[in-house]
């Protein structure tokens, strides 16, 4: 799984898991615990698929066992459960935050099936057949994030929703490509066959180093570029849904997704190669346009 800090959490005090804006100093008080509950089982998620020396077969089974203590919450297993899980520091606060505030499980399930794609795949050295794909990817790997903590601010109407789905289904993907020099080598393959094919690219072609940069590669990398765009700008709205800190928040988020953009749209496929990261510069266009939306 992607993950290490990126636009998602550019204002965020935690990092690492890259879809998560959480417990920045805009977020409500009120709702630090439950977000950090949720950020917390999220990012040893993360950890079991992709960090470590483990074999896939190990960490899928750490997952399996993950998911499986999951589903024990709210349960008459639950006091069980706690008692023999190998992350009470995760399960124990976790319990109380989806007791407290009614957490759906089947969007943290969602995120360890996501995790589990992953590895599966990367042991696999599979590729994505096509966009839908890879998009059904991001709806279990980002969108329950969104969605969570849409469900904590109270805000889910079907609009907010899908606009939501939308904001982090483009963080998902500008991660992808902002990480393509850090993924490829290690056999992770973002990058669709389809459209691969459509740009008469071979995969095998396609390596982390400027020799391998030819128009046909720069002319993809853009137009994935501008899907992640588009994705984002139909989601953006959403920021006027959201009252006081947590609409700014969000609008440091779709800033900061838009800008790295900018940045990458500026690498014209030197992405590939090279990994860009956000700068001072750029947190300050990111507030100037946030003050603007």
């Amino acid at each position: 799984m992607p993950p290490a800090s990126t636009v998602a959490n550019a204002p965020a005090s935690i990092n690492h898991y890259e879809n998560f804006p959480v417990a920045s100093w805009l977020c409500p008080p009120r709702l630090r615990a439950p977000i950090a509950a949720i950020y917390h089982f999220a990012r040893t998620a993360d950890d079991l698929a992709d960090e470590g020396d483990h074999c896939a077969e190990k960490r899928r089974a750490q997952l399996q066992q993950y998911a499986a203590d999951l589903q024990q919450l709210g349960s008459a297993g639950e006091a069980a459960m706690l008692m023999r899980t190998s992350w009470p520091h995760i399960f124990g606060p976790l319990a109380v935050q989806v007791q407290a505030h009614g957490l759906p499980k089947p969007l943290l399930a969602d995120l360890l099936s996501a995790f589990e794609q992953d590895v599966r795949m990367t042991a696999a050295q599979a590729h994505y057949t096509d966009m839908a794909q890879l998009l059904d990817y991001c709806r279990r790997s980002a969108n329950p994030i969104g969605r969570l903590l849409l469900h904590l601010y109270g805000v889910v109407n079907a609009k907010a929703l899908i606009q939501s789905d939308a904001i982090c289904t483009a963080l998902q993907l500008i991660n992808f490509w902002q990480d393509l020099s850090q993924d490829l080598p290690r056999q992770r393959h973002y990058l669709p066959d389809a459209d691969l094919t459509r740009h008469g690219l071979v995969r095998r072609a396609i390596k982390p180093e400027a020799t391998a940069l030819t128009p046909e590669l720069q002319s993809l990398l853009g137009e994935l570029n501008r899907q992640a765009r588009s994705l984002m700008n139909h989601g953006a709205p959403l920021v006027h849904q959201l009252p006081g800190r947590t609409g700014w928040e969000l609008r440091l988020v779709v800033q900061g997704g838009l800008r790295m953009l900018d940045r990458l749209d500026a690498m014209q496929g030197r992405n590939l190669y090279q990994r860009i990261k956000l700068g001072k510069l750029d947190m300050a266009v990111m507030l100037w346009q946030a003050l603007r939306m």
